[in-house]
């Protein structure tokens, strides 16, 4: 009977730490997404201001250039929007964003960038 046990309960304990890492995984990559759409949201904001300083010709040319950088990352944010709404959602955006890399595109927004954030 001892043997059942031991035979038994290897298996079950690798099966509850694999559950266990697939979930922090899991929080660790929400978190990940949370931290950079807060990004976008405070850049977006940021942009709002400088297009109103913008019309009243307050805004200086670098603080534009910023304004449009930021308005480019929001229209590749919708682009994926659209992939979002498509039938197999979760295969075709890995699938166009591993194409852009190929080509030599960046379709994800700039907060969405690992790369970026290194260098």
């Amino acid at each position: 009977m001892k043997i059942w046990i031991l035979i038994f309960k290897a298996p079950v304990r690798v099966i509850r730490i694999k559950r266990k890492r697939a979930g922090l995984r899991l929080k660790q990559q929400m978190l990940m997404i949370k931290i950079a759409l807060s990004q976008e949201k405070a850049e977006t904001k940021e942009m709002l201001v400088i297009y109103r300083k913008y019309t009243q010709r307050q805004a200086s040319k670098a603080e534009l250039k910023i304004a449009n950088e930021q308005f480019v990352d929001i229209v590749k944010g919708l682009g994926i929007g659209v992939f979002a709404v498509l039938p197999f959602a979760p295969i075709t955006i890995p699938v166009v964003i591993k194409l852009g890399k190929l080509v030599g595109v960046n379709i994800l927004p700039s907060s969405f960038n690992q790369e970026e954030k290194n260098k």
